[in-house]
């Protein structure tokens, strides 16, 4: 199974779809931008955007090439529907007819004929917020808390730590979805990553029992990470800054081992410290895709994965 959120989520389910057809995917669910935000606002729904590119990613392997690109597709011009993905409304409809956002999920998994599942990390819409410094020019170390996914993905400051927040109740922890829980802990391999660190990745961490659930699980879990640096959230981290960050937020959980592109590491010792103190061994292949810059090649991925379970495997 795998978890994470839009493109980076995207490539993790291409690559793995080589290696098996089993595959389950838990998505982030604080998408609060463009035409998941605008759905999410005026509906009150889950932001069904991060959902769709999981959907899209499972189509496409499926040999259902033509459901991916209607999924995908978003109106032109100036109306009311300009902007909207195509799959973003269809699971919109799919949520207020059914009532109940797996029900929707799995219906959409029926329609589109994958064999793929597809699951939201939480049951309700979810709001980031982000510690961030560099904001204030009188005082570039303070701390200021900011608001919402695309805040924090944006920021031109430096993003520190973030928490996570129901929209309806923010005084309270997020609920994890129970169906996504399950699947964690009957999971034979749990993939984290790639994809934007604090707003994809972390965020399904912070959600208590399903933090719980992958502390617990008797799978084997990796993380893959990012080819670059992201704008933003992450900019100028390090390949083990990644990991640091992802142990500050989570240091209970243990991992098997850590996929990197052997060119995007500048000190493979760090590196590998790094994820020693997760538990992990670092796997560095050659997964960059050669001609699109900061995408990772789905074969060459698949083949790091089966390595990461075979390594894994013989040391157990």
């Amino acid at each position: 199974m795998a978890l994470g959120g839009g493109h980076g989520l995207h490539a993790t389910l291409t690559a793995l779809r080589r290696v098996t057809s089993q595959v389950t995917a838990v998505v982030t669910v604080a998408d609060d931008g463009g035409s998941s935000g605008r759905l999410r606002r005026e509906l009150g729904l889950l932001p069904p955007g991060d959902l769709r590119q999981a959907f899209a990613a499972f189509a496409a392997e499926d040999g259902g090439t033509l459901w991916a690109e209607v999924f995908q597709h978003r109106f032109g011009g100036d109306g009311a529907l300009a902007g909207h993905a195509v799959g973003n409304l269809l699971l919109a409809g799919l949520f207020e007819v059914l009532g109940d956002p797996v029900a929707a999920l799995d219906e959409a998994s029926r329609l589109m004929g994958i064999s793929g599942r597809v699951l939201p990390m939480s049951p309700e819409p979810l709001e980031i917020q982000g510690e961030v410094s560099g904001l204030d020019a009188e005082n570039p170390e303070a701390l200021r808390r900011i608001r919402g996914q695309v805040a924090v993905a944006t920021t031109p400051g430096q993003v520190h730590r973030i928490s996570l927040h129901p929209t309806a109740q923010a005084d309270r922890p997020p609920r994890g979805c129970a169906e996504a829980i399950e699947a964690v802990l009957g999971a034979d391999v749990v993939f984290l990553g790639p994809g934007s660190w604090f707003t994809s990745v972390l965020p399904h961490l912070l959600v208590p029992d399903l933090h719980d659930a992958l502390v617990r699980t008797k799978a084997t879990k990796v993380v893959i990470l990012n080819l670059i640096p992201q704008p933003g959230e992450t900019a100028g981290f390090s390949p083990e800054k990644h990991l640091d960050v992802l142990f500050e937020h989570a240091p209970d959980l243990r991992v098997d081992a850590v996929i990197a592109d052997r060119d995007s590491v500048p000190s493979p010792a760090r590196l590998r410290d790094a994820a020693g103190r997760l538990g992990a061994r670092a796997l560095l292949g050659a997964v960059a895709d050669p001609v699109v810059t900061g995408r990772h090649d789905p074969d060459a991925l698949a083949g790091c994965m089966r390595d990461a379970l075979e390594s894994h495997r013989g040391r157990s």
